[in-house]
């Protein structure tokens, strides 16, 4: 039996048990959206405001399910309007099946109403894309995109269907395409086992840092059974975070930029970095010819790429975390390294007595901090967070206590200011049963705004956190330490956010005052539907520690 491409088009997605979409309609994808329109009950379509927002929002719900988050869109500026969110997921291994409408074939290089190369423009950001010019051919461009998409490294694939290709007819066969074998990503050895227990076993000061890889591997279970047994301090970067639970006493926190004090000095007192699924990204490690100087570097990830392009490694692993993790385990001794791990707690002392003279100094403000640790408090550590970029997903990162994995989402190699609000949407679907916050600046909100409608239109019980200090905080707290305060369009004039929120039948509140804070965020946790809180903290709060750009891990600053 014969189908349209567009009909066709959907029964694949059916096929690759896709039940949710993100998009938006247009010219060019109109026939797609016509036969969506008959399979209602099931395939779920969440409209968007924006398509940047479904590319977000498609990130989010894969970040939390594993799956391929995906979304559809027309041609030219719907197409371009994907494409930051296309470069945050390629830049953090997230998988993404986006799907772009495009002019008819005979109009292609025409420069056609809304034409524009979608395929060249993508190129670069992602793992593949392709252009299908008809029906025929879009069975298999949709296997290969899913397989693409989530084998190896995950990553975001495109597949720019063009409008006659919607409409043309074709028989409809799905089978699950047999594309040329990928590298073995476990290409490690017996050997290559053996001397990395070697390693780990006469080690006397060993540090473990876990990535992204580890929770995309579902590792954690190993990365705690190792920090365990072998009495190993570990610490996360930025993507790293919910890997292993802050209950973890062989946890030390965040690492890199603004992680914490402890781990960072005693990254280059370490005489063994075991690099779990993390690239060696340059806000980790600072000043790269001084880092981990006495250290070697045992470094495990399923791309083989990322050996040796930072930081060269001692012993290079290519493979899945979880599967080397269980081959190296059984060869682990039992470690007795309790002295190494006083240093991190003595370190972590001068921390908080830093963190002591900030809070005196801003004892009549809200501080961001305080507002997170509370959250933290009152949802036991136990909610999604999803950050936006800037001085609120530091401080989301520092202090919110993660007790399960895949709990803390955020934009970290593209640093897309805008990314929190979308992404929530797509997480509170992905993980219906989990209360989801997106934790956002006053100017990162506005950059996404629009996306308070798709709550709206879908009812979704999003709960918005804005920390507003009337600035960029983070390119201000810049100005401020290497700029002599030279403020340069940095101070925001906002709008009424709890208004804005009402417009939308969103509940909203806004808290000015600490003694408001406590009661004001148990009502926020609380609340069973979408809500609003605006906290206005402090104007000229820092996010402390910091390592100066260009300077070693252990030159970081506590204040």
């Amino acid at each position: 039996m014969k189908y349209t491409g567009s009909e066709i088009l959907i029964k694949s997605l059916l096929k690759e048990k896709v039940e949710v979409i993100f998009g938006y309609p247009g010219g060019a994808n109109m026939p797609i959206y016509d036969a969506l329109y008959f399979y209602e009950k099931k395939l779920r379509h969440v409209l968007v405001r924006h398509e940047q927002g479904a590319a977000h929002a498609a990130e989010g719900y894969a970040r939390v399910t594993g799956k391929p988050g995906v979304c559809l869109v027309t041609s030219g500026p719907g197409a371009t309007n994907l494409v930051t969110g296309i470069a945050d997921a390629m830049m953090d291994s997230v998988p993404l099946v986006c799907i772009t409408g495009q002019v008819a074939a005979e109009y292609l290089g025409s420069d056609a109403f809304q034409e524009t190369d979608v395929v060249g423009i993508t190129a670069p950001i992602t793992k593949w894309n392709c252009q299908v010019t008809h029906a025929s051919e879009i069975v298999e461009a949709v296997a290969k995109a899913f397989y693409i998409a989530n084998h190896g490294r995950p990553g975001p694939v495109v597949i720019d269907i063009t409008k006659n290709a919607q409409f043309e007819e074709a028989e409809f066969v799905y089978k699950k395409v047999v594309v040329k074998k990928l590298k073995n990503p476990n290409n490690f050895t017996k050997n290559d086992v053996l001397e990395a227990a070697y390693m780990v076993n006469r080690s006397k000061r060993p540090l473990l840092l876990v990535g992204h890889g580890v929770l995309i591997s579902g590792a954690e279970m190993e990365v705690s059974r190792l920090t365990k047994q072998g009495q190993i301090p570990v610490a996360a970067t930025l993507h790293g975070l919910s890997a292993t639970s802050w209950d973890n006493p062989w946890f030390v926190g965040l690492v890199g930029m603004h992680g914490r004090y402890a781990p960072n000095v005693l990254t280059n007192e370490a005489d063994l970095i075991i690099s779990a699924g993390m690239r060696f990204d340059d806000r980790v490690v600072g000043k790269m010819s001084e880092y981990a100087p006495l250290a070697k570097i045992i470094h495990i990830d399923v791309d083989a790429s990322e050996h040796n392009k930072n930081i060269k490694a001692d012993l290079p692993i290519v493979g899945d975390v979880k599967t080397f993790f269980k081959n190296l385990l059984p060869l682990v001794e039992n470690g007795h390294r309790e002295n190494w791990r006083q240093q991190f707690n003595l370190l972590d002392e001068k921390e908080k007595k830093a963190e002591e003279r900030r809070s005196k100094k801003h004892k009549e403000d809200i501080t961001m901090d305080e507002v997170i640790n509370m959250l933290s408090k009152k949802t036991k550590g136990e909610s999604i967070v999803v950050a936006d970029v800037g001085q609120n997903q530091m401080f989301s990162a520092r202090f919110y206590d993660f007790k399960r994995p895949n709990s803390y989402v955020t934009s970290g190699g593209l640093g897309t200011m805008g990314f929190a609000l979308p992404a929530a949407i797509g997480a509170m679907i992905g993980a219906p049963k989990r209360e989801t916050y997106a934790v956002v600046g006053d100017g990162g909100f506005q950059m996404t705004v629009q996306e308070l409608g798709t709550i709206l239109q879908e009812k979704l019980p999003v709960k918005i956190l804005i920390l507003n200090n009337e600035y960029l905080g983070m390119v201000r707290q810049w100005q401020e330490l290497f700029f002599d305060h030279r403020y340069s369009f940095t101070h925001m004039i906002n709008p009424d956010f709890v208004a804005l929120a009402s417009a939308y039948g969103i509940k909203a509140k806004k808290i000015v005052e600490k003694k408001d804070l406590d009661n004001s965020i148990a009502e926020f946790v609380k609340s069973k539907e979408a809500y609003l809180l605006e906290v206005k903290v402090a104007k000229e709060g820092n996010i402390f520690p910091m390592i100066p750009t260009g300077t070693a891990v252990d030159k970081v600053r506590l204040e």
